[in-house]
């Protein structure tokens, strides 16, 4: 790695560092560059060489959330074993991910940044769900019900249960709620394949 990029990745880190607390402490919408770059210790030309404004910065940080998902998916695709094995392997890290980042989500469910939070991670959610269930209908033939109403229909059901989980109306660890997720979803991938 080029000394210049270390110093892109440390930059980046310290204001995404910096964010995330300050959205629990004053909530995204009343934040301005000001009070990131403040806390980061960083200047506002070394903020804009990374970052078009806040949102940018918040955006950013689901890159790398992606990245681990589709890698926990492509090993799980890779293994052998039952389709229930190799099916929904990234949803525990999910779950993990938000379990981690559970107050944020709080501080920001109901108002503007939250509605672009949630649809951020729904497009991951849907993209993920979307390989896995091409990756069935490619090994066995589709049945009645089109795989996009599947991707869709699990995609709904998994969102729901994270936004359920985070807001501490659904009881469980990451591990125990992951479970509950795979019990309900599994009998949709078979229906998909009758």
């Amino acid at each position: 790695m080029k000394r210049g990029d270390r110093r892109v990745q440390r930059t980046t880190q310290l204001l995404r560092q910096a964010l995330l607390p300050l959205i629990q402490e004053q909530g995204f919408e009343t934040l301005s560059v000001q009070n990131i770059i403040d806390r980061a210790i960083v200047g506002r030309a070394t903020f804009y060489a990374h970052f078009d404004n806040k949102e940018d910065l918040l955006v950013s940080g689901f890159d790398g959330l992606r990245a681990t998902l589709k890698e926990k998916q492509r090993t799980a695709h890779s293994q052998r074993g039952s389709a229930d094995e190799r099916l929904f392997a990234f949803t525990r890290e999910m779950f993990a991910h938000v379990a981690e980042y559970r107050e944020i989500f709080r501080a920001m469910v109901g108002k503007q940044s939250g509605t672009m939070v949630q649809g951020l991670l729904h497009k991951i959610i849907v993209d993920l769900l979307r390989d896995d269930v091409r990756a069935i209908v490619a090994r066995n033939k589709a049945g009645a019900v089109p795989p996009e109403a599947a991707v869709q229909f699990l995609a709904g059901g998994l969102f729901g249960m994270m936004k359920l989980w985070a807001e501490g109306k659904l009881r469980g660890s990451a591990e125990e709620v992951n479970a509950v997720f795979h019990k309900l979803a599994l009998p949709s991938v078979k229906a998909l394949l009758s």
